[in-house]
């Protein structure tokens, strides 16, 4: 192993977790942005994804309040989706001025990907190639699409309490709304696939050396507070009307995300002008990049080629 660092770093006055690794010298540079808002997923990058350290200086980035950076919102403090973006530009800034490079690969998972996507519009020229993966564009559209699968398959006090749901996610019980439908996607296997729930996501967590249980705990209670704080505002994303970037983007989706809709991807993706790539993964749902890790890592490493 060339390099492995495990440190945190402040950014914009806050100290947040990165993980550096790779297995040569001078590797391009790979961010990835997790999901969430606030689901840290340093041991599964770590877990399915070592490969990637192989062609790739890997650098793997709890967000602000999340996993291992995680510390309680203050009261008063700017939780908005425009102090992540400052948060991953200054991240971004600081990786290739210490790495001599002018560009990186970035990659955005769920949550990540309206980070990722948000970004490359406002700072094209510090990214060599966008990688969205279980891709977010319409959150509106994505979550009626997710509720109507819920629907479809629920039954029994599921489907009466479904039909009593406001998917909209405006209401004054919008938190619980949300986890019920999630968690009905997730039980009917449209969200990890073949999978009625997320056991085999946590393990990796669980085995981690760089993750201790009071991690875990700052884990659980990081991804409760972003969503609490960042869901309304992330409910308005739609990238529908832009159509050209000025980065390659490449798409990879799992063909039966019902989770984050990879059909409202796909068709965002034949709509774009720019210079682009799709993958299905056939075998995934919303985590290709864990179902399918062999798959993945191998179109990755080709981006370089």
């Amino acid at each position: 192993m060339y390099i492995n660092e495990q440190k945190t770093i402040p950014i914009n006055g806050v100290h947040q977790y990165v993980s550096i690794r790779s297995e040569k010298e001078n590797a391009p540079l790979l961010l990835y942005l997790h999901g969430g808002p606030g689901d840290a997923a340093l041991p599964l990058v770590l877990k399915y994804n070592s490969a990637l350290e192989q062609t790739f200086t890997v650098v793997i980035w709890e967000q602000r309040g999340a996993g291992k950076s995680y510390y309680k919102f203050r009261p008063g403090e700017d939780i908005t989706m425009a102090l992540f973006e400052q948060d991953l530009h200054a991240l971004i800034q600081w990786l290739l001025e210490r790495f001599h490079q002018d560009k990186l690969y970035l990659v955005g998972h769920s949550w990540g990907s309206v980070l990722g996507l948000a970004y490359i519009q406002r700072h094209p020229e510090t990214v060599r190639t966008y990688i969205g993966c279980g891709q977010v564009v319409n959150m509106q559209k994505s979550c009626r699409e997710a509720y109507d699968y819920a629907l479809a398959h629920a039954e029994g006090k599921d489907l009466e309490r479904l039909k009593r749901t406001d998917c909209t996610y405006t209401g004054e019980e919008w938190l619980k709304d949300l986890l019920f439908v999630t968690g009905l996607v997730v039980k009917y296997k449209g969200s990890l696939y073949g999978k009625t729930n997320y056991n085999t996501l946590i393990m990796p967590f669980l085995l981690s050396r760089y993750y201790t249980p009071a991690d875990l705990l700052r884990r659980q209670k990081g991804s409760l507070q972003a969503i609490q704080f960042l869901w309304q505002e992330l409910m308005g994303t739609d990238f529908e009307g832009c159509r050209k970037y000025a980065v390659p983007v490449c798409f990879i989706e799992g063909r039966h995300d019902s989770h984050v809709s990879s059909s409202l991807a796909r068709k965002y993706y034949d709509s774009l002008e720019s210079e682009k790539e799709f993958y299905w993964f056939e075998n995934s749902c919303h985590f290709p990049q864990w179902s399918e890790s062999g798959k993945f890592n191998r179109i990755l490493a080709s981006l370089t080629e």
